[in-house]
């Protein structure tokens, strides 16, 4: 590689991940795959759970975030309860797809608060915006995403393909939708 960056980084992280079905890659790992050294990858990160951070921040991004779209032509509270349901599909789907790579979200972020927080940072911004809160610390959208965790924590994973999940999902819309 002639030039390495922190997307490159990133990227073969990710990728290794993915072959090898495994959360538990090495920086030494990730840096022979690029044939550089380990000591390039500090250059980019701090530490070993800065790497993964980031490699989830960017397959939360492009997995989850980067599959919800939503019409605008219909009103906010509709464009709400679209985008949330693509949120809640985009997780499923995620998780059915690529166990390994949700296995790393879950491992590195989902079990730190601080990074969860982070991660869920543009969610929070794109509820923002639906809604017009025009909230800079996002704390209507992100209390409207706590209300939607069973639908989006691996907690909650094996109750995602239950028979009344759209059911459940519904029910806790029509919960909260009046106080929108």
């Amino acid at each position: 590689m002639t030039k390495t960056t922190r997307e490159a980084i990133i990227d073969a992280a990710g990728q290794l991940i993915t072959q090898t079905h495994s959360a538990t890659v090495s920086l030494t790992q990730v840096a022979d795959s690029l044939g550089i050294t380990h000591a390039t990858i500090y250059r980019y990160f701090d530490d070993k759970q800065g790497l993964w951070q980031a490699v989830a921040q960017d397959w939360f991004h492009r997995n989850i975030i980067a599959k919800i779209s939503v019409s605008q032509t219909v009103s906010r509270q509709q464009q709400l309860h679209d985008w949330l349901w693509g949120f809640a599909n985009a997780k499923r789907n995620a998780y059915r797809q690529n166990p390994s790579m949700f296995a790393l979200n879950t491992t590195y972020i989902d079990n730190d608060p601080r990074a969860l927080k982070q991660v869920l940072q543009e969610a929070a911004s794109q509820i923002d915006t639906i809604m017009g809160y025009q909230d800079p610390h996002h704390e209507q959208a992100n209390a409207i995403l706590s209300a939607f965790a069973v639908f989006a924590l691996p907690n909650f994973k094996e109750v995602w393909f239950d028979d009344d999940y759209t059911d459940r999902f519904e029910r806790l819309w029509c919960l909260i939708a009046p106080g929108i």
